[in-house]
């Protein structure tokens, strides 16, 4: 027996992929690391992403999302953490953009050494503090659950599923268009500093307009 009807999941997926395709923080955040940091690195970030987004999904399924979009002070409190660390990693980006090298475009980053893991941990950061994410978890997921059938916990865990599996598709996808694009930047030391410095000027944009704007759409 399924724990979320067909016709619910199918619904639901539908909406997930209208809200995936509008380019929002995420996207744009992936985007703005491929350009500075190259192709493995924006893979990482969709991934950490991705997984940032789910622990959303895990608090709302507990309870503690509806509790962040409902408390004033706590929601502008995640939104502005994940704004901070958004300048804060495009500063970074835009500092260290003389030292790109074209042989390292696809293996290594900008500036100093970063694991796998950090790059992976800053997307899960980016992930879990995007306010767009708070909001559509916790107000619109709930919405394809079905009150009647209990198990809602694990109701949401599965809805959210769908979304995020969408999401690594998109986001991977966003990922290895806007790398490619770099690599035809690598071609000329002058242009991979130009393209490595918009990259971190895109970030650092991004955590801005997340600081001020309001609505759920784009992701």
């Amino acid at each position: 027996m399924l724990v979320v009807s067909a016709d619910r999941i199918l619904a639901f997926a539908a909406m997930s992929l209208l809200v995936i395709v509008i380019p929002g923080p995420s996207v744009l955040f992936v985007i703005g690391r491929a350009l500075a940091h190259g192709r493995r690195t924006a893979v990482a970030t969709a991934l950490g992403n991705v997984v940032g987004s789910y622990l959303l999904v895990v608090a709302v399924a507990v309870g503690i999302g509806s509790l962040v979009e409902q408390s004033v002070t706590v929601y502008l409190t995640v939104k502005l953490a994940g704004a901070a660390y958004l300048v804060f990693l495009g500063v970074q980006a835009f500092r260290h953009r003389k030292q790109l090298k074209a042989s390292q475009i696809s293996t290594q980053s900008t500036g100093p050494a970063r694991s796998d893991l950090r790059t992976l941990l800053d997307g899960v950061l980016v992930g879990v503090t995007n306010p767009k994410g708070v909001v559509f978890f916790a107000a619109v997921l709930p919405q394809f659950a079905d009150q009647a059938s209990g198990s809602l916990p694990l109701q949401l865990l599965v809805l959210g599923s769908i979304f995020l599996v969408i999401a690594l598709i998109c986001d991977s996808a966003w990922a290895l268009i806007a790398s490619a694009a770099r690599n035809w930047f690598a071609r000329s030391p002058k242009r991979l500093e130009a393209v490595g410095g918009a990259g971190g000027a895109l970030i650092v944009g991004l955590g801005a307009s997340v600081a001020v704007e309001q609505g759920v759409s784009g992701r």
